[in-house]
């Protein structure tokens, strides 16, 4: 059962039920953010529970639901049914990827009036899988990644899922960006623009959907997982 659980000044994280994608699976997570105006907005929902909706709706109204890669959708049905009046963000792909969700608007790397200056976001160009929505919510540093930041415990996956894992940097001593997304970025110089971006930000705690949260020094963690990005100028 998921509960809420404080992540900094104004920020929640819950943690949801393991889902598979391409015969591996994942654990989930989502973060609730309340606005200045006592608002809420979701970021990467979980599947929603009677008992999650309940400790949601305490905090405050929910006023945006974002998906923050065209990966994470499959939750998103029920909080549509369950917040009509919420306003429903689509990262770059989702209405290609779930033409069945009724998407409001579309993020892009301007933050809309309705969070702008409170949770900043850029979407990380050039990668041919996705083009993820990161955000920054500033009352508590935090900077979220949905998946281009992952790392499962070394026991997650079994036989030659483990090999894999392991091969694609989803395993290790430290959150990585996965190897399938390292390939995928053809467009470096895109990338790199929008890392620059990130950076810019006063990193404090780095959060993850999957991957242990960062709670300090997560600036320098940021530039250590995207090394290989920073120094290829190709």
């Amino acid at each position: 059962m998921p509960s809420l659980e404080p992540f900094g000044k104004d920020i929640w994280i819950a943690d949801g039920p393991v889902v598979e994608s391409a015969g591996f699976a994942y654990p989930t997570r989502m973060a609730i953010m309340r606005l200045e105006d006592g608002a809420l907005f979701l970021w990467s929902p979980i599947a929603l529970t009677p008992e999650l909706r309940a400790a949601i709706d305490v905090l405050g109204e929910v006023r945006f639901v974002v998906t923050p890669t065209c990966l994470h959708y499959v939750a998103l049905p029920a909080w549509r049914a369950a917040y009509p009046n919420a306003t429903l963000y689509a990262a770059p792909g989702s209405r290609t990827r779930a033409k069945h969700i009724a998407f409001d608007a579309d993020l892009t790397d301007a933050p809309p009036s309705g969070w702008r200056g409170q949770i900043d976001q850029a979407l990380m160009h050039g990668n041919a899988i996705a083009t993820e929505a990161i955000f920054f919510h500033r009352a508590s540093g935090t900077v979220l990644f949905a998946d281009l930041l992952q790392n499962f415990p070394a026991d997650w996956f079994k036989g030659w899922r483990s090999l894999v894992a392991r091969f694609d940097r989803m395993i290790g001593t430290q959150a990585q960006v996965p190897q399938k997304f390292r390939l995928a970025f053809t467009n470096r110089r895109a990338a790199r623009e929008s890392l620059a971006r990130i950076q810019a930000w006063p990193i404090e705690k780095v959060l993850m959907a999957h991957g242990t949260p960062i709670t300090q020094n997560g600036a320098a963690f940021i530039t250590r997982a995207f090394h290989w990005l920073i120094r290829d100028k190709a």
